[in-house]
């Protein structure tokens, strides 16, 4: 019976290890095992960040519609529980959005709230 090799898989599926810790420091991205590990770590922190991401795009988004509501003389609390009553549905980054760039539009947003929460 012919012996089977495994030459090929396995430096198929160590040049895709390789090829993914490119960018690696020191012997992360030229020594299989230590590649492995670093892809896996990296791997990992990649997932975990994506939702960390959002957070804080959430969070800054929160801090700048609070700036924009406070100039406007209005908490941001009393400003989404307004639009809410409202029936407005627009998401925080539009608003955020709208804050920085379109003062007046969001001006007419406070309006709306104010008018709600009475």
């Amino acid at each position: 019976m012919v012996r089977i090799r495994h030459s090929v898989t396995t430096h198929k599926r160590k040049k895709r290890v390789l090829k993914k810790t490119k960018g690696q420091f020191a012997q992360k991205h030229s020594r299989y095992r230590q590649a492995k590990r670093s892809l896996i770590k990296g791997l990992t922190y990649a997932f975990r960040d994506r939702k960390v991401k959002t957070r804080q795009f959430r969070q800054l988004w929160i801090t700048r519609i609070n700036a924009a509501c406070q100039s406007a003389g209005i908490s941001y609390s009393r400003f989404i529980d307004g639009l809410q009553k409202a029936k407005v549905e627009i998401d925080r980054k539009i608003m955020a959005d709208l804050a920085v760039s379109s003062p007046d539009v969001f001006a007419k947003l406070v309006e709306i709230a104010k008018n709600a929460g009475k």
